[in-house]
């Protein structure tokens, strides 16, 4: 008996052993991240007022000292993705040069469209032309002619190719930095080129991997936020059910265990059925609009926009407004550009994920040029919807946000159906986010592994639901918008960085292919042709030196 007591202990002692080396061996990056969304949490369930008194004090010193970084920043990642789509970069492959892209297009675009603007192309198709319509700035009359070009030229520069410019460029890079360099799948790889040897390499890889899990984190659970009110906002307009804090709660949680479930199982079988389900609705839905609405009002908007929108992009790119109130630009401008910038982590790393194989110039058109354009189609199509119903209507639609695009639908034939149709795209797009926005937390907490730990997708999948709801109760919209700029303020400023990073191993990577090709012409040539080039170099070092 006694021997068996002793290999029970030393049994016992090992399985400790075991578990203290798990531990260990365990990503700090999880615990760090866990540590601080558990605090944030606690913070807000405690003490909801203090919560909310310090964010608008954050707010306020971001929007004021550094609004223009914003603008410049989010400018200057625009013109460097049209750089490198025109350019001799273009045709760098993301991955070994004999890669072959893992997806069709119709799954891949589905997908990164899925997880790039979902919720928010619902939840702002109407309502904020017709807000631009009614409130426009800059001296413009209310409900004018010149209030609906600055609410399509507004809206079509918010949804266009800047945003999507914010996610392609961080997505090339990590697809770049994983596939072709070899790095790990994680936000801090894009660092590698000029951090490699460094003292605190390991450090500030983590410190940067930590933001990137709290800006996604709080990215996701803001947009998780939107789609809980206007799904509660679209069940009471058809349902007559309440429109409160228990209802959101009870949405976000029948969602959560729905998306949690999909993300549970393989990218191939949830994320991928779902976004190809998102992008067969959303078409669906757009199409009826555009053939019940005003259908030749539609088209002749789309085609104005787009021409005031290009030819004014540089300047509304940098609108500040200078000497005036900001806060036209801290509501819509800054808290879009901060929006996306909070997404970039997720949607970044989750488009990384699935463009193995595609080069950089196809990968820019799949990521910044087709989606601007289906994002153009779809509010000429919904703002016009709202807009051709008048300035009175729009007033008291926008009075409102979540519930403008179910009034805007109840006017018109088949309101009923469309503003069912919407639940269903608001429900299946929030639970893509969700999904993909899990699988990419998992990621980035488990060491840029691709296939991550269930019990880490689990966690982050619950975490990401219940800051939703904590943001919610302490302010609602205000506070969701006012989370999403803060918080991804310093992720932000690591954007230039990763722009210097990613040119120098561009270069690199361009020299080293004309070396390799340079190589392959000289095995080919004879030696008297070895001969002949030789003697023109050291002719031309010669007229060189003189």
């Amino acid at each position: 008996m006694s021997v068996n007591k002793g290999e029970n202990i030393g049994l016992d002692i090992e399985k400790t052993k075991t578990f203290k080396n798990f531990l260990l061996r365990e990503n700090p990056i999880f615990y760090i991240s866990f540590f601080i969304i558990f605090t944030i949490l606690s913070v807000i369930g405690l003490n909801k007022s203090q919560f909310e008194k310090i964010t608008k004090v954050l707010l306020n010193s971001i929007i004021t000292n550094f609004g223009f970084l914003y603008l410049i920043i989010v400018l200057l990642i625009a013109l460097v993705c049209l750089y490198l789509c025109c350019s001799s970069y273009g045709d760098i492959r993301l991955g070994k040069d004999d890669s072959k892209p893992e997806y069709s297009n119709i799954s891949w675009f589905s997908m990164l469209f899925s997880a790039g603007m979902g919720v928010g192309l619902v939840f702002f198709g109407v309502a904020e032309p017709m807000t631009h319509f009614v409130n426009p700035i800059g001296g413009i009359e209310s409900g004018s002619k010149s209030a609906i070009d600055f609410a399509f030229n507004t809206s079509f520069f918010h949804w266009g190719i800047h945003p999507w410019a914010i996610y392609s460029f961080l997505a090339l890079g990590m697809a770049y930095f994983q596939f072709r360099k070899g790095e790990k799948g994680l936000i801090s790889s894009l660092f590698s080129p000029i951090l490699k040897g460094k003292k605190y390499e390991k450090q500030l890889k983590m410190i940067i991997d930590v933001i990137a899990i709290l800006a996604t984190i709080t990215g996701v659970a803001t947009t998780l936020g939107f789609g809980a009110l206007q799904i509660n906002s679209g069940l009471n307009y058809l349902f007559n059910i309440p429109n409160n804090i228990i209802s959101q709660i009870i949405i976000i949680g029948v969602v959560t265990v729905i998306f949690v479930y999909s993300a549970l199982g393989s990218l191939d079988k949830g994320i991928k059925t779902l976004s190809n389900l998102n992008v067969l609705i959303s078409f669906l839905l757009l199409f009826i609009v555009i053939i019940l609405g005003p259908t030749i009002g539609i088209f002749n908007i789309f085609s104005e926009s787009l021409g005031n929108y290009l030819n004014n992009f540089l300047k509304i790119s940098l609108r500040t407004n200078s000497f005036g109130d900001k806060t036209w630009l801290s509501s819509w401008t800054i808290f879009y550009w901060s929006n996306w910038v909070a997404w970039t982590p997720f949607v970044g790393t989750f488009i990384a994920r699935i463009s193995k194989g595609r080069t950089i110039r196809e990968f820019i058109i799949g990521v910044v040029v087709i989606p601007s354009l289906v994002s153009f189609i779809w509010f000429s199509a919904f703002g016009t919807l709202g807009i051709s119903l008048g300035k009175e209507f729009a007033k008291v639609a926008i009075e409102h946000t979540e519930t403008a695009l179910f009034l805007v639908f109840g006017e018109y034939p088949l309101g009923d159906l469309m503003s069912g149709v919407a639940i269903v795209l608001l429900a299946s797009f929030f639970i893509t986010s969700a999904d993909s926005a899990t699988y990419v937390l998992g990621m980035m907490s488990s060491d840029g592994d691709l296939n991550p730990p269930k019990y880490k997708k689990l966690i982050w999948g619950v975490f990401q639901s219940l800051l939703a709801i904590a943001l919610i109760s302490a302010g609602g919209l205000d506070m969701l918008k006012t989370a999403s700029i803060i918080i991804a303020f310093p992720l932000l400023i690591l954007l230039p960085i990763m722009i210097f990073s990613l040119f120098y191993s561009l270069k690199r990577d361009i020299f080293i292919k004309k070396r390799i090709k340079l190589k392959n012409e000289i095995k080919k040539m004879s030696l008297e042709e070895i001969g002949y080039l030789s003697d023109t170099v050291k002719d031309l070092r010669i007229c060189k030196e003189e």
